[in-house]
């Protein structure tokens, strides 16, 4: 088959789609459902410096998918909208933690934008006169005189930055709070402008992590998303739909059991639009004209595993040799394998990488904290005279796991051919 033919085929199918981009988390909605109160609670804290008034620092947090960062957004884009009629401009920073996490990188970040800024309006001279560089390199300069950069830079004008730091515990656990305690305390210093601070987090205990100065300042005003409910999950799926789907696309229960895995799962937003959107990639793919809720069940069980893997990568070394063992054991025999079994390969792994053994008691919580994530179940059965066990089974397919650990070195380097035959034998 020439490539046109398979292509010009392709194209011939009925689209399902208008635009999966609505139904993507980078997407953020001109109207956000049930978030009218914390989208107005937040506007009237930002409305404050417009006026003249001191600006104070807000920490919002909430659960994954509850629209806190969608709801920042929306509020900023308005706040610059109107800010052309106010006694300050208003200059709104977005990062995320999770890629910006360094003292270093934010302040070169922030530096960066009003040099531009600066550069811009005034011109290469004036930065020049004030001793100012043109941008800052994201790496090699002393902290202290990024942060001048940043001041000097930020101050020649009469405005408001909106720094918005979304999933700021990631910064804090990489590098500490003393970027925080800078960037809160700048209003004391600052002629010109003035600073506010969003700080955005999943971790309802964040705040334990700070010191209890910057604690004080970060969290002069708090605002809480509270999770999504069934019915507020299916609102938000059928606005957005209207978008993202061609008419008639979606078959009778898609939204409803999209929404209720969402609401099942801590009314989490993302991971319905999530759902919806693989379910119509799926039914793209199988060549259907209409979402079905089979599609949809499909899809779960594939963003199921997809958010297994993940969370394998992440784990710790001595967890990812448990579950190799585990992989291992079930890649040679179709029945649960026991605690008993495992702990036996572990060992074996451990003395082929040259690691530390753990107890065969701490091995067994390592089993248990698998269960909780969901990677494996694990069951206590009584063997009578001969004790207790667990039973052991995965629920991910062992090629998809143990693809998911061969990024970790200890993981990699085990030859299992080099192991004894009996241990990886049922």
């Amino acid at each position: 088959m020439s490539s046109e033919g398979l292509f010009g085929m392709l194209l011939e199918t009925r689209p399902i789609f208008k635009n999966r981009e609505y139904l993507r988390p980078s997407y953020t909605p001109e109207e956000l459902p049930h978030r009218d109160e914390q989208i107005h609670q937040l506007a009237r804290i930002l409305a404050a410096p417009l006026r003249g008034e001191t600006p104070s620092n807000i920490f919002i947090y909430g659960k994954t998918g509850t629209g806190k960062t969608a709801s920042v957004k929306y509020v900023a884009k308005e706040l610059e909208r109107v800010s052309d009629r106010a006694p300050l401009k208003v200059e709104v920073i977005y990062l995320n933690c999770e890629v910006v996490n360094t003292q270093y990188r934010i302040l070169a970040t922030l530096s960066d934008t009003f040099l531009k800024k600066l550069k811009n309006g005034r011109g290469k001279e004036y930065l020049n006169s004030l001793g100012l560089p043109e941008r800052v390199p994201m790496t090699g300069w002393p902290t202290d005189e990024v942060y001048r950069s940043f001041f000097v830079a930020l101050d020649q004008e009469r405005q408001l930055a909106v720094i918005i730091l979304d999933e700021i515990d990631k910064l804090v656990q990489k590098s500490g709070d003393e970027v925080l305690y800078n960037l809160t305390r700048m209003n004391s210093d600052l002629k010109n402008a003035k600073v506010t601070i969003v700080g955005i987090s999943n971790d309802t205990n964040f705040m334990e992590y700070l010191d209890p100065r910057v604690r004080s300042s970060l969290s002069e005003e708090e605002l809480v998303f509270p999770t999504y409910n069934g019915l507020q999950l299916k609102d938000i799926l059928e606005k957005r739909a209207e978008i993202s789907f061609v008419e008639g696309a979606l078959g009778n229960g898609v939204i409803q059991l999209c929404a209720a895995h969402a609401a099942r799962e801590h009314g989490d937003a993302r991971r319905a639009l999530d759902l919806l959107r693989v379910s119509g990639e799926l039914a793209e793919r199988m060549g259907a004209d209409v979402v079905t809720v089979d599609h949809v069940r499909y899809a779960y069980e594939k963003i199921e595993q997809d958010s297994m893997v993940e969370v394998i990568k992440t784990l710790p070394t001595q967890s990812k040799l448990v579950l190799y063992s585990i992989v291992l054991l079930m890649e040679r025999t179709p029945r649960r394998v026991v605690s008993g079994e495992v702990y036996g390969l572990y060992q074996e792994l451990c003395r082929h990488n040259g690691l530390e053994m753990l107890t065969q008691r701490r091995v067994s919580d390592l089993v248990s904290e698998l269960d909780m994530l969901g990677i494996i179940s694990a069951r206590i059965v009584n063997k009578g005279r001969y004790g207790r066990t667990k039973e052991i089974k995965l629920n991910i397919h062992p090629t998809q796991a143990r693809a998911a650990m061969q990024g970790d070195y200890y993981i990699s380097a085990i030859d299992v051919l080099a192991l004894p035959r009996q241990l990886t034998l049922a």
